[in-house]
């Protein structure tokens, strides 16, 4: 034990300077190693050939923000980019992984910091489909250009200030010919920022499922199960696609799926302050689900099985309960639990989480791996 409250001033002094020491080492050695490899003619980001079923469905890309080639790539390079965060050990793609949809296996991610997110990083696919004014968990975001830049300032994920990442990036050398070319002037700004990242994202689309393959055909192409479990999915009895709407699976509105009695996190009422809005939570779509897990705001499923098992017999009584759902649960026999997992695996789209064009552009290229 400490007695001497100076010297315990002098050691919480050194702690923090060594801390401070670490972080500027850390900083200073990965920033000029990183630099993208980028094709010659971009990749082609701003008409997706989208299947007829997906082309009609609204998005949210808004008029002064159009999907560009050279800024998508632009986006590209900041999503995977470390210079974002404080130390230059974190970027986005750091809890938003290709492979897994642009999500995280994790429960919680770890920030900058070592420090946990409070919540599970939802998957990005077909983020152009949300509802204009429905980001994040707690729907508290209007757009997704006001949602990029606040992870950059979150004291957990990448603790960064908006004047230090753009000092940083213009004086990054490969960085201002990136913003000539997406926005006709080498200005890096917060809102440039903002929209690139935007525009990578809403090009993330997800559109060469099992599931988009079997529309034209009358989903000839599914097996006895997987066509029983979307049956299921579809009744009127279970109400799964009453929630989990159209083409995209992307439920509209936050809604309360009876997770809790009593809320730790709070969802859209933590943000509204209002009780009807207690344990209410926007998902993303369920595309790719078989690969996003673990499941809900918190991730306390790790399993699809876990989820089908919540709704069929674990939903619990709260006042806010969606009025869709039953306070008893579905009722869901083993076998219908079987089917309903097989159709959500026809969501997954394999050419989407390989994809060269939605990867790391600094990562090295196979050959050099070797």
């Amino acid at each position: 034990m400490i007695r001497n409250p100076y010297r315990l001033g002098r050691l919480v002094l050194a702690a923090a300077l060594s801390l401070l020491a670490l972080l500027a080492a850390a900083h200073a050695q990965d920033a000029p190693s990183r630099v993208p490899n980028l094709p010659d003619t971009p990749y082609a980001y701003a008409n997706p050939p989208l299947p007829p079923h997906l082309a009609v469905i609204r998005t949210n890309i808004p008029k002064d923000n159009p999907v560009t080639d050279h800024g998508a790539t632009l986006g590209r390079v900041l999503f995977y980019d470390k210079r974002l965060s404080v130390t230059n050990n974190t970027a986005c793609a750091s809890c938003h992984f290709q492979e897994y949809a642009f999500s995280d296996p994790e429960q919680f991610s770890i920030g900058f910091a070592g420090v946990k997110t409070p919540r599970n990083a939802m998957g990005l696919a077909n983020g152009r489909f949300f509802q204009a004014d429905q980001f994040f968990w707690d729907a508290r975001v209007s757009t997704l250009e006001e949602l990029i830049l606040m992870p950059i300032q979150s004291p957990i994920e990448m603790g960064s200030t908006l004047e230090q990442v753009v000092a940083e990036l213009a004086a990054t050398p490969f960085y201002p010919p990136l913003f000539a070319k997406a926005f006709g002037g080498p200005e890096v700004t917060p809102e440039r920022i903002a929209k690139a990242m935007a525009q990578f994202i809403r090009a993330m689309v997800s559109y060469q499922s099992k599931y988009d393959e079997g529309i034209a055909t009358g989903f000839r192409n599914f097996t006895g199960q997987e066509y029983f479990g979307m049956q299921l999915f579809e009744s009127s009895s279970l109400r799964c696609a009453r929630c989990h709407l159209s083409n995209t699976q992307i439920l509209i509105f936050p809604s309360n799926n009876g997770l809790d009695v009593v809320y730790a996190d709070k969802g859209v009422g933590l943000i509204t302050g209002d009780g009807f809005d207690h344990g209410l939570f926007k998902p993303p779509s369920l595309r790719n689900v078989a690969l996003t897990g673990p499941y809900m705001h918190d991730g306390r499923f790790a399993t699809l099985q876990d989820v089908l098992k919540h709704y069929s017999s674990g939903i619990q009584s709260h006042k806010n309960l969606g009025s869709f759902l039953p306070e008893k649960g579905v009722n869901l026999t083993a076998r219908r639990r079987d089917a309903i997992e097989a159709f959500l695996h026809t969501l997954t789209d394999p050419a989407f989480i390989t994809d060269p064009k939605f990867s790391d552009p600094f990562a090295k290229p196979r050959e050099e791996r070797r």
